[in-house]
């Protein structure tokens, strides 16, 4: 089975909201998924589009794969670097703030016509 993958590195929002996201539309049609996302109200949504456009083009031009057969066989959310920053509090103190990154990697294959 032909896959094609695209990934995005060092978004700036936390893994736990991608993968809350993600999780909706793997397994999905590639169109379907792409209506899901257009029609979540979460920060993640906008970002999986970019990407599962990305993978699709890729496999597209770079694979021969028909666009129409494609889903989504994986959404992988991970961890990238923290960014560590210093907040304000009384009394000359500062609180640690943890601003995480993600990296995300979709991956679409071509969906046979004896699969369902």
């Amino acid at each position: 089975m032909m896959q094609a993958a695209a990934h995005m590195k060092y978004a700036r929002i936390s893994p736990r909201k991608v993968s809350i996201v993600g999780d909706l539309i793997r397994g999905k049609d590639a169109k379907r998924a792409r209506a899901i996302l257009l029609h979540t109200p979460k920060a993640a949504s906008e970002l999986l589009i970019k990407v599962l456009d990305s993978a699709c083009a890729n496999a597209e031009n770079n694979h021969n794969m028909d666009r129409d057969e494609l889903y989504v066989s994986s959404v992988l959310v991970g961890a990238g670097p923290i960014l560590k920053r210093m907040h304000a509090r009384a009394k000359g103190r500062g609180y640690r703030v943890f601003k995480r990154t993600s990296h995300i990697t979709v991956t679409v294959a071509e969906r046979n016509g004896d699969e369902a």
